[in-house]
């Protein structure tokens, strides 16, 4: 399997629906990790919310559009804040994504 670090090379509509979601919550959490200046080794707790975690709204959108640009899709911003964890959000790009 390709990399997670690398979604261009993994088509997650081959992948089998548990590592959908797998891959799904790899990307995101370590577009977070990274918005957020975590280490690898830092958890992050995915059923947080945005603004527990730290996120200024702003912020926010900047992990939006990696995300879109990771993806290739377009991330509804109401979408986004009625996902207030990345718990949620992870369960509807995967949605989204099939």
């Amino acid at each position: 399997m390709a990399p997670l670090d690398d979604p261009t090379s993994v088509n997650l509509a081959t992948l089998p629906e548990s590592e959908q979601y797998d891959t799904v919550e790899a990307l995101v959490t370590g577009t977070f990790r990274a918005a957020l200046l975590m280490d690898d080794d830092e958890d992050l707790p995915l059923e947080s919310s945005y603004l527990e975690l730290g996120l200024t709204s702003l912020r926010l959108m900047d992990i939006r559009r990696s995300l879109e640009e990771r993806f290739s899709l377009e991330i509804d911003t109401a979408a986004l804040f009625n996902r207030p964890t990345v718990e949620q959000l992870v369960d509807y790009l995967v949605q989204r994504l099939r």
